[in-house]
């Protein structure tokens, strides 16, 4: 039976990494759009500083409890992957959030990692070590899952989905249900707890995406229309006249705009037409 629930545990652990791969590449349209304005306003590090912090407790963990590989390999990759997005924010964000960002990576990827470091090193053993991490590593993988909600309360304010990761949001749920499984099966709850929190956020991103793009497009749509209706006339007060559908409003504008073109093109034919009469009058002077 345990053979049976380790093949289960690495099988889920395989998917987790696959999962969490593409979470930590979820960020990357954000960063291009931030490479597009030259400017990172709109967005914050702080979800890039403390993802960095949590992956390096979890090396940290996996290296102490041992039997834990594919926590080090996906967290290695998170490491390497949080460090470029936090270097790319540096270098596009003005000078007051530079400084904050690189006060906050002092503060807690090396002062607090230090200090962590340290006081287990020395003040903890065995499996007393093993457990004071653990929780360690549960609180800020829970940080981790809830600092979308700076997003979150964003897109309820303004009602847009400009700033939410959606991408995130999916692999986000994934990742939480395959690392969830895998602390299952292992019996290690510091690993499944903080993933129950990490699959109600990412649903809830989701729905919040799906229910304020839909507005969105709505808006547009209506915003359209109204621009069109202010190029078209329409007789209300001739009750003989019915009133335009949106789709005849369209259609009438339409064919506004061809009749426009084609009477640019008659103009131009007779503008043409009008000097070619007028040299052939001039070269008929010219001869008397």
């Amino acid at each position: 039976m345990a053979d049976f629930s380790g093949h289960w545990a690495f099988s889920f652990g395989v998917l987790g990494n696959i999962a969490s791969f593409f979470v930590f590449l979820s960020p990357l349209p954000t960063f291009y759009n931030i490479y597009k304005k030259k400017s990172t306003e709109g967005y914050q590090s702080i979800q890039y500083v403390v993802a960095l912090l949590s992956a390096m407790l979890w090396i940290y963990y996996a290296f102490i409890k041992t039997n834990t590989p594919l926590l080090i390999t996906i967290n290695s990759f998170g490491c390497f992957v949080e460090i470029i997005y936090v270097s790319f924010y540096l270098f596009y964000a003005p000078k007051g959030a530079r400084v904050q960002t690189v006060k906050l990576l002092l503060s807690s990827v090396v002062g607090g990692f230090g200090a962590i470091f340290l006081v287990t090193q020395f003040l903890f053993i065995g499996v007393v070590r093993l457990q004071v991490v653990g929780w360690i590593c549960l609180v800020f993988s829970l940080c981790v899952f809830a600092a979308p909600l700076n997003v979150v309360r964003q897109v309820i304010k303004t009602k847009s989905v400009e700033y939410i990761p959606f991408l995130l949001s999916i692999f986000l749920t994934l990742s939480a249900v395959m690392w969830f499984f895998y602390g299952l099966l292992l019996k290690d709850f510091n690993i499944a707890i903080p993933n129950v929190l990490g699959f109600i956020f990412g649903v809830l991103q989701i729905v919040l995406y799906m229910m304020y793009n839909k507005k969105e497009e709505v808006f547009v749509k209506e915003q359209k229309i109204t621009e069109l209706k202010n190029h078209v006339i329409i007789l209300h007060n001739d009750k003989n006249f019915p009133e335009l559908s949106e789709e005849q409003i369209i259609e009438i504008v339409k064919l506004g705009s061809l009749i426009s073109c084609t009477q640019k093109f008659d103009l131009a034919l007779c503008m043409h037409e009008n000097i070619a009469e007028d040299h052939k009058r001039w070269r008929q002077a010219l001869e008397i």
